[in-house]
């Protein structure tokens, strides 16, 4: 920052100096970009919808912009920096995918980069406004949803027809006079002027002028995670690493070696027997760690191991653990993850009376495997447990079932579920951690006259201590209504297999 750049914002003192107590009827105006966020780059998220909505193309097209974008950034204009960004990641795009990555993708990443100076002065004030350089669509779900903001004034593009032109509205994009322009449209100074201001940076002075107080707020690193008022329970989107220019390029580059090494991966699994896969897996990069002690191998036990839910590959690694491979009864699941699992699978209706039959038929044939919260959540919250499974028999092992994926997510809510094993193999160093809990005694079963429900809970809570988590009541409806506007069956025939593998491939490697 220049010496002229340092006089003007030091007028302003810091916000560690700022009050937090008896705002409750104060208005707070305050940027996003290291303001509210700690990190003042907005490269990471036009990457995340660039990949996300765009595929590893449009990724690496704002690769090879981040330089000019930069460039014009520090020697031109904040303005003409941002809208190279605009353009090369959403010209083209439906307006309703940005949407879409605003409201399923960015939350995960934007909540973990909460300034916590900046969120102590913006939570204390009773009305809140966020001025951003951003396009609107895409952060405007975060800041209402997350942060219970009550306005937000950004970037507005054009589109035509449903899509983006890569263009933005006038006055362009809100930087400097702009933003000052936006908030005195948005108040009326004679007798609604806002009480206190917060900024970062010399662009943000003009706006923070028009404001009783303000503040200036410095970077922050290294910081733990803010608490705000909604937890991010459920997301989308396949990377699970902020994508930083360096980051975004290794992600580019692996991509194709990734893919093959995948295919490896599940090739091996596929031919070799069930109790050589732990020690094949390792062997390959894929780390399985086994805790507790499996149920001992008896001729006709009938058990049905409850899981709780990660990834599809649940069931897979459950055997690998036991040495023996289980059958796997399945809500939904693609054609093709169907064809390439070593397990047999078998899928469930979600009709209580043919599906208790089924699963009764199946546990007569030998052990079974069942996810009862019916979809997956990455974080660390498990759903409500469906209680038919606690109906059907009394013998019941729990087991806790967590992993870590450093670049890939293994699930997706709107995207195809038959690359759903191809992502989480394509991880460099993937691990599964597969945790058996005790039997449940006679005493807590149906039998002994506990109630279905009870049962479920009971289990929901022993998994749920195992792994540290938190148990809710929310179900796979509330999960795809929120990510994917549908109750997240997937149809048996959505598109010819060889088509849909066809493009998966292309988009993976072109």
């Amino acid at each position: 920052m220049s010496t002229m750049t340092t006089s003007k914002c030091s007028v302003f003192p810091t916000v560690e100096k700022c009050s937090s107590t008896g705002r409750e009827k104060h208005t707070v105006v305050a940027a996003m970009d290291g303001t509210l966020l700690r990190g003042r780059s907005s490269f990471p998220y036009f990457a995340l919808i660039a990949f996300e909505v765009g595929g590893v193309l449009r990724l690496l097209f704002l690769l090879f912009a981040a330089p000019l974008a930069g460039f014009l950034y520090y020697f031109l204009s904040e303005s003409a920096g941002i809208q190279v960004l605009i353009f090369v990641t959403f010209a083209g795009m439906k307006v309703s995918d940005i949407e879409w990555a605003g409201r399923a993708v960015l939350p995960k990443f934007y909540s973990s980069d909460v300034h916590p100076e900046s969120w102590r002065v913006f939570s204390s004030c009773g009305k809140r406004c966020v001025l951003t350089a951003n396009p609107r669509v895409m952060v405007e779900a975060f800041l209402k949803e997350f942060l219970e903001a009550d306005m937000v004034l950004g970037t507005e593009i054009e589109s035509y027809k449903g899509r983006a032109t890569g263009f933005v509205r006038p006055p362009g994009v809100l930087v400097g006079k702009n933003e000052a322009d936006a908030l005195k449209k948005a108040f009326d100074f004679e007798t609604n002027r806002p009480d206190v201001g917060l900024g970062d940076r010399l662009t943000d002075v003009p706006y923070m002028s028009l404001c009783k107080e303000g503040y200036m707020v410095a970077a922050k690193r290294d910081v733990k995670a803010v608490r705000i008022p909604k937890p991010v329970i459920f997301h989308d989107g396949r990377l699970a690493c902020k994508p930083t220019p360096l980051v975004a390029l290794l992600i580019v580059l692996w991509i194709p070696i990734g893919f093959v090494l995948a295919c490896l991966r599940i090739f091996v699994g596929f031919l070799l027997p069930m109790h050589l896969l732990y020690y094949s897996s390792w062997a390959l990069g894929v780390r399985i760690i086994v805790k507790g002690t499996p149920p001992p191998l008896v001729n006709k036990s009938n058990i049905l191991f409850v899981c709780s839910h990660k990834t599809l590959l649940d069931p897979v690694f459950l055997s690998i653990a036991l040495g023996r491979p289980i059958t796997a009864v399945v809500y939904s699941l693609s054609r093709l993850s169907e064809i390439i699992s070593p397990l047999k699978t078998v899928r469930l209706t979600r009709d209580r009376v043919r599906d208790g039959s089924k699963i009764k038929k199946l546990l007569q044939e030998g052990d079974l495997a069942i996810c009862p919260e019916g979809t997956t959540c990455r974080e660390p919250f498990l759903l409500r447990f469906s209680a038919l499974f606690a109906e059907l028999t009394d013998q019941l092992v729990p087991v806790a079932m967590v992993n870590q994926m450093s670049m890939f997510h293994g699930t997706t809510a709107r995207g195809w579920k038959g690359m759903d094993p191809f992502y989480f193999y394509m991880n460099p160093s993937p691990a599964y951690e597969v945790t058996f809990l005790n039997k449940l005694s006679q005493e807590l079963t149906c039998g002994s006259g506990k109630s279905s429900h009870e049962v479920a809970n009971y289990i929901q809570r022993s998994i749920a201590s195992t792994l540290c988590y938190e148990c809710t009541s929310l179900t796979r409806k509330h999960k795809y209504q929120a990510l994917a506007g549908n109750d997240g069956i997937v149809p048996v025939t959505e598109k010819p297999f060889l088509q849909r593998a066809a493009n998966t491939i292309s988009f993976v490697y072109f």
